[in-house]
């Protein structure tokens, strides 16, 4: 016998048939003999509508009363989800995250979980009893509903395996696993076996859909075993594992890209130091996240130009903190572009195979894509193209590094 977190997103729990099948693959397991515990998100456009009513009837609403209200989605799957289950003869409670309670900072919107106490549900479990829970939610110090920001059932599920020292966090999508790159673009991209933490957690960050980025570091912090499957199907997903249960790898796990970047060049800076302290300060100051930067000096003229990459949302508001200070940083010009992507090549291979930043840069090269910003880590390696090339560029690298499906 396991204990088990099963995890079911907004387009799994769509409508009722959707949710009826949910249902019959939470029976599957307790009919195994395991202890299940599931976590459903809020209907697919739900939290959508909700969200958009709480803009409507006050755009600058109490935080506290948003999380009241877009918190309800989950509710009403849960309680749905129970019915179902009852109905087929499973034993099941819905549970609210004040319930539990999971505990969080009162950070309304984007709360951090602190604790979850789980004595109650273990009684429960084993007594064969399902526990359905809302996931994206918990409680604040203050006694108030909190939410944990966009992507939040995901890490509800794993903190709840955490917390329960479950031998397996199951994370059902519309997607079967996780691929080596997006089917959409290139079609013989390859379903993984099993890719380490790191790797996922980098292909999270760099544009891959399949998971939210919180659920990755938290599993991998707790060890909570993780299983990417199909909610319409039930072929064995992808393990997301710790690295130390794979063999050495000799290949490259994924490329990913992130379409929703921008640039800015600022031009002609004064060359010298703390310029770059003061231009990077200012949009800190004001809660703007940068990433990729390069600087280009030139020994001559004492000057130096920097490019660096951000959100698309943030471009504007960056634009206008760097303009705004246009005195002190004493620069010629400023240039900005949100026509462009993040392509990145992801893998533990690149520890031990040289040549990965060699391909890369060949195979954009003979395609006539001009590389804008480079950025590297010890399992990565990123660059920021122009949008129009993103196709070319993704199926390109994911024939060059042989990650194309040929059977």
């Amino acid at each position: 016998m396991a204990r088990i977190v099963q995890k079911f997103g907004g387009t799994s729990v769509g409508d009722l048939d959707r949710i009826r099948n949910v249902a019959k693959k939470v029976k599957t397991e307790v009919d195994a003999g395991h202890e299940v515990a599931v976590v459903v998100s809020a209907m697919s456009g739900t939290t959508n509508q909700l969200v958009q009513w709480a803009s409507e009837i006050g755009p600058m609403h109490d935080a506290r009363e948003y999380d009241t209200i877009v918190a309800t989605g989950e509710q009403v799957t849960v309680g749905l989800l129970s019915i179902a289950l009852q109905n087929i003869g499973v034993d099941a409670r819905s549970w609210l995250g004040w319930q539990i309670p999971i505990r969080t900072d009162n950070l309304h919107g984007s709360a951090r979980i602190d604790d979850i106490d789980s004595s109650k549900m273990r009684e429960r479990l084993a007594q064969g009893q399902v526990a359905v829970v809302a996931g994206f939610q918990g409680i604040g110090p203050d006694g108030r509903i909190t939410t944990l920001g966009r992507g939040g059932s995901d890490t509800s599920a794993v903190a709840l395996a955490a917390a329960l020292d479950a031998d397996r966090c199951d994370i059902y999508t519309d997607v079967d696993g996780v691929y080596t790159t997006d089917p959409r673009i290139a079609p013989k991209a390859k379903k993984l076996d099993s890719i380490t933490f790191e790797e996922m957690l980098e292909m999270a960050s760099l544009g891959a859909k399949v998971l939210q980025t919180r659920s990755v570091a938290m599993a991998m912090r707790h060890n909570v075993n993780l299983q990417v499957r199909s909610s319409f199907s039930d072929l064995p997903g992808t393990f997301v594992v710790d690295e130390d249960t794979v063999m050495e790898k000799e290949t490259i796990s994924g490329i990913a890209y992130s379409p929703d970047e921008a640039k800015i060049t600022i031009i002609g800076l004064p060359d010298e130091p703390g310029i770059a302290a003061s231009v990077f300060g200012e949009l800190a100051q004001n809660h703007v996240n940068v990433d990729m930067i390069v600087q280009s000096a030139s020994s001559q003229s004492q000057r130096t130009d920097i490019t660096f990459s951000l959100g698309q949302a943030d471009l504007n508001k960056a634009v206008e903190i760097i303009e705004k200070n246009k005195s002190a940083l004493k620069y010629d010009g400023i240039d900005s572009s949100e026509n462009v992507t993040k392509i990145s090549v992801v893998g533990m291979a690149m520890r031990s195979q040289p040549g990965v930043a060699k391909t890369m840069f060949e195979t954009l090269a003979e395609k006539g894509i001009n590389l804008a910003v480079i950025s590297t880590s010890e399992i990565k390696i990123s660059v920021l193209i122009d949008s129009e090339y993103t196709e070319l560029a993704v199926r390109s690298l994911h024939s060059a590094f042989g990650l194309d499906d040929d059977s």
